[in-house]
């Protein structure tokens, strides 16, 4: 394993990061989760291979998710060893001041530990002023319930306010980005990716195998998650026959490394900066290819032909306006 800081702070974490959506009670978010016991089985496969960071969100399959992962990492790992991030957003009051600090108490106790490492707004609230929503999160950390912030997919306009606001006021600035990126979605290299590097922010893009598109030769499989994620479905689907074409150079650069697809796709993340990939693994070989993809150095022919068809797409993660309150889940197909 390989690790990395995140910007501007002393948080050392493994440049593959666990992503916890798949666990928690299947059917109270999506149907393919895995149960407690299933989770604590990946969690302990993962720290074997010397993965220490762990992405999870208030809302995920209704907090269960922080239950299981906290009950794992207790049982498995000292605290002081692992970095866990959760996020705030898809609940009542968005990131309202009453609603940061109602939240972060909620996960704290799922969790089980009183203070976590980076706290993640998981969308722009268009309904509270910003100046409200960092100076709540600049109280979390210096009550030392949270040691460092991040934020998740937005527009590029809206990262640089919130962070120029954060950097001229003497608040605590961003220090990480989970942006939707990989090699069928590259919208965020325009401008949010860019802003990103030239603030000091470390990217920890979510979906890097675009929901197992770019981890398979077929567009979709027989597995529960291929059948039933409607979410995923609404955020590739509409592109298929332009991004099926990468996805084949993607299955011919694997045969000539003799690797997995999987860790081409994450090799080509390493090339372009990012410093922790969100992987989703409800198997435990998922993570190894994981972290197989950090001794593949692609040559810049290789880049070149991977990105070379790609096509503008559709604007995903980033939203123009608040969901209903209540939805959790963006860009399902109907």
């Amino acid at each position: 394993m390989e690790y990395t800081k995140l910007k501007n702070t002393d948080i050392e974490v493994s440049k593959v990061c666990l992503g916890c959506m798949s666990f928690g009670e299947a059917h109270t978010m999506h149907d393919w989760t895995l149960d407690e016991k299933e989770t604590e089985k990946i969690i302990s496969h993962a720290l074997d291979r010397g993965i220490n960071f762990f992405d999870t969100a208030n809302t995920y399959s209704k907090g269960t998710s922080e239950e299981y992962l906290g009950k794992a990492l207790k049982k498995l790992v000292a605290r002081d060893k692992v970095v866990i991030a959760s996020k705030v957003y898809f609940n009542e009051g968005r990131l309202s001041r009453k609603a940061i600090m109602r939240e972060i108490d909620g996960t704290l106790e799922r969790l089980g530990t009183d203070y976590l490492d980076l706290y993640i707004i998981h969308r722009y609230d268009y309904d509270t002023p910003i100046e409200e929503t960092l100076e709540a999160l600049n109280e979390l950390i210096k009550s030392g319930k949270v040691r460092a912030i991040g934020a998740s997919a937005m527009y590029g306009y809206q990262f640089y306010e919130m962070q120029m606001y954060a950097i001229t006021h003497g608040l605590t600035p961003f220090s990480s980005m989970q942006d939707h990126y990989n090699l069928i979605y590259r919208e965020d290299e325009r401008e949010l990716i860019p802003i990103c590097k030239k603030l000091g922010v470390s990217l920890t893009p979510y979906s890097p195998l675009a929901a197992g598109r770019l981890a398979r030769p077929t567009w979709s499989s027989d597995s529960l998650r291929s059948k039933t994620d409607r979410v995923a479905m609404g955020k590739y689907d509409k592109m298929e026959e332009a991004d099926k074409k990468i996805v084949e150079r993607v299955k011919e650069l694997a045969g000539r490394y003799d690797t997995k697809m999987s860790s081409i796709a994450l090799a080509w993340m390493y090339h372009k900066g990012v410093a922790s990939p969100v992987i989703g693994a409800t198997k435990e070989h998922y993570i190894d290819e994981a972290v197989e993809a950090l001794d593949i150095k692609l040559k810049d022919e290789d880049i070149a032909y991977l990105e070379e068809l790609y096509v503008p797409h559709p604007i995903v993660g980033a939203i123009a306006k608040n969901p209903d309150q209540g939805v959790v889940l963006l860009d399902e197909k109907k």
